[in-house]
């Protein structure tokens, strides 16, 4: 028998899953995340399963990873000592940035200090035109005067971004090469390379990103194939990247930049098959971890995806996931503020200590508190007793630090600071959906993460959802949705020209260029030639435009210019509502995606043929409307499939619990899914 395990790194536990591929049957695990050094917490937990399976390594087949070290070095400011090389006069474009405020009336919002210091931001003259006729040829001598200065003040990585590098990437590579021979060791990264697309200030910004993460993420995954190496794994490891996709070590210690929403994203990936197969093709992600809440959307079984987001208030550009984050996870802490009200997160106590209840000396009140307080969590054990509960002090922590300060009762406490974090969700999810046109009432909610189940009923009422959806072990499921995964990796080439039949004519000898670019890339992967597969699209406006429609292609057609332009002006009325009669249009940027399909093996569900039972019953708080209930509590395994029943009640599972709370009614359909009318 052969294995695929695949795991998640979060901020409070990783997660692992594990498909025996010739049954189909699915194994989960979780133990607490290791921040000081990610690739412990993945070693012990792999060294779990293979003891508690009695696995032999070398069956396994695949790992693939899900990680927040790159966006966590960000956070953190524990990358690299980076140093930039640009055009002579473009040193300050990473500061001056774009003339735009995130809180237009708010003072005291500032920009983020600049990874790379001015002293380190150094000029060299060469110039490119926007054509990519050369101008003014490389001074290597003034390149050799940068790497001296690199030297000295123990640079460990260089970012190269020349003005039009993106049309003609000739002087960055040659200046790569000087680089590295001048600094052995150095970890050096072009813009042609990482980003080759208009606009400098994103270029140059997600540039400068790759080499403040690269280095360290290269020693990561050093240390985590050396640990996987000596449980005697010798299966490849391919993580997740920002577009949902899988990527080799390789590519991650080239372009770390695009594992900045890694985790997340694997779940969006997962959503998206297992609620096409519970028969849901509109839906919204709420992934909730022990740090923060993660939630998008997926529109006719498609994942939505943006090209910009930003990476603790850095800009960065790269294909991605469209996936909003906000600070609210079971380990959020509760404050009074200054002005005497209650707050909750982004601050988090993470791992360690963790809550209160955790018994690991943490001493502020969390959502984890508040639901042992409540009821809604074991107030004994949780993950299947491997991890004891401390009920009097979160008790203490919520009393001393929210009901006293308030003038409350304890349930009122706890019910607020749960209340409250389902308001900042609540935010959230309108984001992502009413906020961009979508009407919430055709969606329904996927909820997983350790504590997604835990809100997600109650917010669904909130919100206005109709349907909760609770998949098998939603505590892993970012991890089981890496199984679900493909290879896959964007390219991107601006074009920049009138859409006139020259500019086409171009335009699909850019594209033909760059499948074999892509073919390159999959081969480089070990991707076989039958399971290879190119993604055309091309980013489009109309000319005086800022912004670019996406208008996917069936093929390269020399002859499909009327065809293009057609279809260009359908999806921009499908997106802005309207078209601009006898404007011409621009082509902005060329896209091929490479996929390389994963085989899948089917994951097989195991329905109880028990009669359920109840496990225990115990007294939950359900607001002042219904006050404190005796529930029922059931163990998920125990329900078959096609079972129902009336709220309240609470299902319990080795990585989360679900709540079902009085008046609503819960399913269990055919693939294991907990389905829950609200």
């Amino acid at each position: 028998m052969t294995y695929k395990i695949s795991f998640d790194v979060g901020g409070t536990f990783t997660d692992f899953t594990m498909l025996e591929e010739d049954s189909g049957v699915v194994s989960y695990h979780k133990v607490s995340s290791t921040p000081h050094d990610p690739s412990e917490a993945i070693a012990q937990g792999l060294e779990d399963l293979v003891q508690m399976h009695r696995l032999d390594p070398t069956a396994i087949t695949l790992l693939g990873h899900g990680t927040t070290v790159a966006t966590n070095l960000v956070i953190e400011r524990k990358g690299a000592r980076v140093g930039l090389v640009t055009t002579r006069g473009f040193r300050d474009v990473l500061e001056i940035g774009r003339q735009t405020r995130p809180h237009l009336y708010n003072y005291r919002v500032h920009r983020p200090t600049p990874l790379v210091p001015r002293a380190l931001r150094l000029e060299v003259e060469e110039r490119v035109m926007a054509d990519g006729s050369i101008l003014t040829p490389l001074n290597m001598a003034d390149l050799e005067r940068a790497g001296e200065l690199f030297r000295k003040a123990e640079v460990t990585a260089v970012a190269v971004c020349f003005l039009h590098s993106y049309r003609e990437p000739d002087h960055e590579r040659r200046a790569g090469q000087a680089l590295r021979r001048m600094l052995p060791g150095a970890y050096i990264t072009l813009s042609s390379d990482v980003l080759p697309e208009f606009r400098e200030f994103e270029r140059m910004s997600t540039t400068v990103l790759n080499a403040y993460m690269g280095p360290r993420m290269g020693n990561y995954m050093q240390r985590l194939l050396e640990r996987v190496k000596a449980i005697g794994i010798s299966a490849e490891i391919n993580t997740v990247h920002s577009n949902g996709g899988l990527m080799s070590v390789q590519t991650v210690r080239e372009v770390p930049v695009r594992t900045c929403v890694s985790g997340p994203a694997a779940g969006v990936i997962g959503t998206s098959v297992v609620g096409s197969m519970a028969g849901y093709d509109n839906l919204v992600t709420f992934d909730v971890g022990g740090t923060s809440t993660d939630v998008s959307v997926i529109v006719k079984g498609r994942a939505l995806y943006a090209s910009n987001r930003l990476v603790a208030d850095y800009p960065v550009k790269t294909p991605m996931l469209d996936i909003h984050v906000i600070g609210a996870g079971g380990g959020s802490i509760a404050r009074i503020d200054d002005a005497g009200a209650l707050k909750v997160g982004p601050q988090s106590a993470g791992a360690d200590p963790g809550p209160a209840a955790y018994g690991r000396g943490g001493d502020e009140a969390t959502i984890t508190d508040a639901n042992i307080v409540l009821g809604r969590l074991d107030p004994h054990f949780l993950l299947n007793g491997k991890l004891a509960v401390d009920f009097e002090s979160a008790v203490s922590v919520i009393q001393r630090k929210v009901a006293q300060p308030l003038g409350i009762s304890m349930d009122e406490a706890a019910h607020g600071i749960v209340r409250i974090a389902n308001a900042n969700m609540n935010r959230a999810i309108q984001s992502v959906s009413t906020e961009k046109g979508y009407d919430i009432r055709e969606f329904a909610l996927m909820a997983f993460g350790g504590a997604g189940p835990l809100h997600a009923t109650e917010l669904a009422k909130d919100c206005g959802i109709r349907t909760v959806i609770v998949p098998l072990e939603p505590g892993t499921f970012c991890a089981r949705g890496i199984l679900l995964s493909d290879i896959t990796m964007d390219f991107v080439r601006s074009e920049l020209s009138v859409a006139n039949e020259i500019a086409w004519q171009r335009v699909c000898v850019t594209l033909s260029g760059m499948e074999k670019t892509a073919m390159t890339w999959l081969e480089r992967e070990g991707v076989s030639p039958d399971r290879r597969e190119l993604r055309l699209s091309i980013e489009t406006r109309f000319d005086g435009q800022n912004y670019e429609v996406t208008v996917p292609l069936e093929d390269i057609n020399p002859n499909g210019l009327s065809e293009f332009l057609a279809n260009f002006r359908i999806r921009h009325l499908q997106e802005y509502g309207y078209d601009i009669e006898g404007r011409e249009t621009e082509i902005v940027n060329c896209r091929v995606q490479a996929v390389g399909q994963v085989p899948k093996t089917n994951q097989t569900f195991l329905p109880s043929i028990h009669s359920p039972s109840v496990k225990s019953e115990r007294s939950v708080y359900f607001g002042s409307k219904h006050g404190r209930l005796q529930t029922p509590v059931y163990q998920r395994n125990s329900l078959p499939k096609g079972y129902e029943m009336q709220g309240p009640a609470i299902v319990e599972e080795m990585s989360s619990t679900t709540i079902l709370l009085p008046d609503q009614t819960l399913k269990v359909d055919s693939w294991g899914n907990l389905i829950i009318s609200v």
